[in-house]
């Protein structure tokens, strides 16, 4: 969010200090002003390279300034690295700012405040005024104080002479807002007076709260706008892709089918929290409050006789039930006069009623995404290790379908025995060191006498597909590198993150799909997860199922207003979700790697490119640390 909101805060400045007038220096400005940092930045370092002394420092943190507004903060760093404290002057305030800037980025907002508020109480130029603004407001929004941010960042637009400059500083604003705290967001509403600081407060809530999708958030912004008639965010939201038409229709009365007794209890407790805390941060962006029955399909008798129940109840939308056996049962059972959404795929030959919808977290979805995540990643030729079960079946079947499709070959797959602690054999035939050894065999036969040997694995192969849990996998991972393997980029599923305490440093290299909520939830509701680990300790481990319970609530409402359109695309808590032709909610993953024992975030593949080369003031590149040589790169339980 901070290397955004210095992105849409960038004013232009190149110090303030009137250094220009060289040509290369006068072309770098221009790219700063329409908003080419990184080429800016460039321009700066090329010339900083044949400058000597203060000429060379200053066009360096020149260029640390606009790889910062180009959101490349590695860069920003490691050429902010070769520059001393200056003594004073101008070459100070620039050291300075950017120091700031860097600590927001690191996530020190107190550090960045320290230099900045000191820097407030100087006499500066408007440029350089404005810069020192926009990081203070950057630093109190990562504090979490918005009323301050925004206060501060609606004083800055009275020195803006440009509608350019100005929809530029809402922009920033909003970006705060919307990567800010819901809940003190929420807090700072109930506190504020000034009409335009509440309007701006209560718009990021909603956006917060609800992520900027879903009925809450278009039935929430429709009232807003009656209520906030010529606020400067109605630029914002008329520039948003919403929904056209008034208020749009729900479901008003839901029921909620769980096993809430007894050996799937748990499951379907930790799905009803997850639902309901949905519920709840949606509730205030509804006109008329949704009602929430929930049945405990044991005690009713079933799932068909649960979904009558509901039905009897009034229910207008029905979401569950949540095994596997009783969707089929309910499929069979009846005619769906209600709609209604499974926690569960229906087996692939059953045909699904009209108005039954379905949603599972399906390890298929994960081995699809692998496949589509090695290919983006530039790796068109596979071998795959699977166990040898259904489970295993299936997800090499998903993978193969999905990676063979997009252009990749599938070279050789071998099952290996859940349960053993030797892979051996399944390791040997997959990588083709058994031949290997066959021909050292032979020719220490031919030449009668011992032979210098290093067994050598097929060179064809550009990854491994590893479908395992977490103790099979730290197996795994170790005996392929003792086979001569370990050089191999492995690709998993959520299976392999097994979040029970151990630790992972046997499987540092994996990358596997995952749940955003587990992996990086998204800024609206990053704070969930630890608020459910607190108050529901002993569901630790059950965090993709709050997680599906939480999208579940928000799939309602657009399955709901199916019947008029297709469903749109939501950014969810286990994925992007989407609707197939066949009712089938599909889930595109989010991505980690273990690290150092631990899983970490990867960026979109999109982002993936290859290894980082940083460039020194002296315009070569500087060697690779031990850290860049590394890629950046609770199973999914059958229900």
């Amino acid at each position: 969010m901070i290397l955004t909101s210095l992105a849409l805060s960038a004013c232009g400045t190149t110090g303030g200090g009137g250094w220009s007038g060289r040509p290369s220096e006068a072309r770098a400005e221009r790219f700063a002003r329409n908003g080419g940092h990184a080429e800016a930045a460039d321009i700066y370092i090329s010339l900083a390279t044949n400058a000597s002394s203060a000429e060379r420092d200053r066009l360096t943190l020149l260029a640390v300034e606009q790889w910062l507004d180009a959101s490349d903060a590695l860069r920003a760093r490691n050429a902010f690295r070769t520059v001393s404290r200056p003594a004073g002057g101008d070459l100070l305030w620039l050291w300075s700012a950017n120091s700031a800037a860097l600590s927001i980025h690191a996530g020190n907002p107190d550090d960045a405040l320290e230099i900045l508020e000191a820097l407030s109480r100087e006499l500066l130029t408007l440029e350089r005024r404005l810069r020192i603004e926009s990081l203070r407001a950057d630093a109190w929004f990562q504090i979490g104080d918005p009323t301050r941010a925004i206060q501060l960042l609606m004083h800055r637009e009275t020195w803006l002479g440009s509608r350019q400059s100005i929809a530029r500083n809402r922009e920033h604003l909003w970006q705060g807002l919307t990567d800010s705290n819901p809940k003190l967001l929420r807090e700072a509403v109930e506190t504020a007076v000034n009409p335009l600081l509440s309007g701006w407060l209560t718009l990021g809530s909603l956006a917060a709260t609800t992520g900027q999708q879903g009925i809450g958030w278009s039935n929430g912004v429709r009232r807003w706008r009656d209520e906030h008639r010529g606020h400067p965010a109605m630029k914002i939201i008329d520039e948003m892709d919403l929904p056209q038409g008034e208020l749009l229709e729900y479901p008003r009365r839901i029921a909620l089918l769980l096993p809430l007794s007894g050996p799937t209890a748990s499951a379907g407790k930790a799905i009803q929290n997850g639902f309901l805390g949905a519920y709840f941060a949606a509730a205030g962006g509804l006109d008329d409050r949704q009602t929430v029955n929930i049945y405990d399909v044991n005690a009713e008798g079933g799932a068909s006789a649960a979904y009558s129940a509901a039905v009897d109840g009034g229910a207008e939308f029905v979401v569950g039930p949540l095994l596997r056996n009783n969707v089929s049962t309910l499929a069979n059972d009846i005619l769906v006069p209600v709609p209604v959404l499974t926690l569960n795929y229906l087996p692939d030959e059953t045909l699904a009623p009209p108005g039954l919808y379905q949603f599972a977290l399906a390890p298929e979805d994960e081995a699809a995404s692998a496949a589509e995540r090695a290919l983006a990643d530039g790796h068109a030729r596979a071998v795959a290790l699977v166990p040898n079960n259904r489970w295993g079946r299936r997800v090499l079947s998903s993978f193969s379908q999905r990676f063979e499709s997009n252009g990749g070959t599938l070279l050789d797959a071998r099952y290996y025995t859940p349960g053993d602690q030797d892979f051996s054999t399944a390791i040997e035939g997959l990588m083709a060191l058994s031949g290997s050894v066959r021909r050292y065999q032979r020719m220490r036969a031919n030449i009668g006498g011992p032979l210098q040997f290093d067994p050598r694995r097929r060179q064809d192969a550009e990854f491994v597909f590893l479908a395992a849990d977490a103790p099979a996998g730290r197996l795994l991972k170790a005996q392929l590198k003792f086979h001569y393997s370990g050089d191999l980029p492995v690709y998993s599923t959520s299976s392999i993150n097994s979040m029970d305490g151990r630790s992972n440093t046997d499987l540092n290299g994996v990358m596997f799909a995952d749940t955003p909520w587990v992996i990086a939830p998204q800024s609206w509701i990053k704070y969930l997860p630890e608020l459910y680990r607190r108050y529901w300790p002993e569901e630790r481990r059950l965090g993709r199922l709050h997680a599906m319970g939480y999208d579940a609530f928000h799939l309602v409402a657009p399955l709901f207003a199916v019947r008029s359109g297709p469903m749109p695309e939501i950014d969810g808590a286990t994925g992007q979700l989407y609707l197939d032709g066949d009712g089938r909610v599909h889930r595109r993953l989010a991505w980690a790697e273990f690290q150092r024992g631990e899983p970490v975030a990867l960026p979109d593949s999109g982002q993936v490119s290859v290894p980082i080369e940083d460039i020194g003031v002296d315009g070569h590149l500087l060697p690779t640390e031990d850290e860049d040589s590394q890629p950046w790169y609770e199973p999914t339980r059958e229900l």
